[in-house]
């Protein structure tokens, strides 16, 4: 079995890679001077309220955003309707007209078929 051992220290002048890596955080700090502003850094206290106003800030723009998305989507579902009511009624108009009995006699006389000008004889048989 092997032993635990410890790693060994970095000395100050060999810093791994390039030096001390910047996060984000710290280039936060740099750029708002959060240490002039807060003191010596963010007070514990002060993070779940703030994280609660945030959350809830959060919700509200999103809740925001999906009403605003679904009246778009209801007005062009509306916008549909009206448009798919208007060629209802208009092919409604087309097929009533088209099957008057002078338009149905103009599309049988193409056809050499013509209306009968007397009535039907009824045909009787003996038994």
């Amino acid at each position: 079995m092997s032993q635990n051992t410890f790693k060994k220290k970095i000395k100050a002048g060999n810093s791994p890679k390039g030096g001390p890596r910047k996060t984000v955080f710290t280039w936060i700090e740099e750029k708002l001077d959060v240490k002039g502003f807060l003191g010596e850094g963010v007070p514990v206290q002060f993070i779940p309220p703030v994280g609660f106003l945030v959350i809830l800030a959060l919700i509200y723009i999103y809740s925001n955003h999906r009403a605003e998305s679904m009246v778009r989507k209801i007005e062009k579902a509306q916008q549909e309707v009206e448009d798919l009511r208007a060629d209802v009624t208009t092919l409604e108009a087309e097929y009533m007209q088209s099957s008057m009995q002078s338009e149905v006699a103009k599309r049988a006389a193409k056809l050499e078929i013509y209306e009968l000008n007397q009535p039907p004889i009824k045909i009787e048989v003996e038994k």
